[in-house]
């Protein structure tokens, strides 16, 4: 059975969106289960108080993250999970909340571990004379935070420092990655360090690697790093 929904407020230029988060989140929730076939557009129009018209566009956003997918003669169904778009901040936004976040952050750090040690060394090898200085700048302003620490503006200085460094590979496949991490590394952060865990020898660690260009140690820095007792995350 689909979801029922109420009637979207007056919004200015983004109303699309909002329906297209609702219905996302009815599905990414499990309240829609994949193979579901949607309500036609006069129904959900009305649910919505929406037109035709945005009704449309909001369908078409959901369809690009992979959720639903539309045939001719068939209409509108659920996709299977393993289309969905979880590289997609719009989507990872939208997902904020519905699920147990021991289990999200676990599950974060599981990727991370698989695929940032090796942008670290990247880093190391590949980063341009400007984004050393930029990195060297980042890690200057985490070491002032660690020592008064501050969750929000930790949070804030550490996402864009591991972000920095997946925009230092040299390689523009990394770069999803970077995307995703400004996108749900605050809240992975805010959880991890919120008994103000830092790891700022750790950080340093990593920061001297790359710039000093050393690859291994970088690599090594990072996955120490990486180890779940470091996170504040129940195993």
């Amino acid at each position: 059975m689909f979801s029922t929904y109420t009637a979207i407020p007056n919004s200015r230029g983004n109303l699309h969106v909002q329906v297209a988060r609702n219905i996302s989140r009815s599905i990414l929730s499990g309240e829609i289960p994949p193979g579901t076939k949607i309500p036609n557009e006069q129904s959900l129009c009305k649910q919505f108080a929406i037109s035709r018209t945005a009704l449309r566009e909001a369908l078409k956003l959901i369809i690009s993250k992979g959720l639903l997918l539309s045939k001719s003669k068939v209409g509108t169904t659920v996709t299977e999970q393993n289309n969905w778009n979880y590289f997609d901040p719009q989507l990872l936004q939208w997902m904020d909340g519905l699920e147990d976040s021991n289990s999200f952050n676990q599950q974060f750090l599981g990727l991370r571990k698989a695929i940032e040690p090796e942008a670290c060394a990247l880093a190391a090898v590949n980063a341009s004379a400007k984004q050393r200085i930029e990195l060297s700048n980042t890690f200057q302003k985490m070491d002032e935070i660690a020592k008064s620490f501050n969750q929000e503006s930790w949070t804030e200085v550490d996402m864009y420092f591991h972000r920095l460094i997946f925009l230092s590979t040299g390689n523009d496949f990394y770069l999803p990655f970077g995307n995703v991490l400004a996108t749900i590394f605050k809240s992975f952060i805010h959880h991890s360090s919120k008994d103000g865990g830092v790891c700022i020898e750790e950080h340093s660690a990593i920061y001297a690697a790359i710039m000093v260009g050393n690859p291994e140690q970088a690599r090594e820095a990072s996955r120490y790093l990486l180890t779940a007792e470091k996170h504040s995350l129940p195993c």
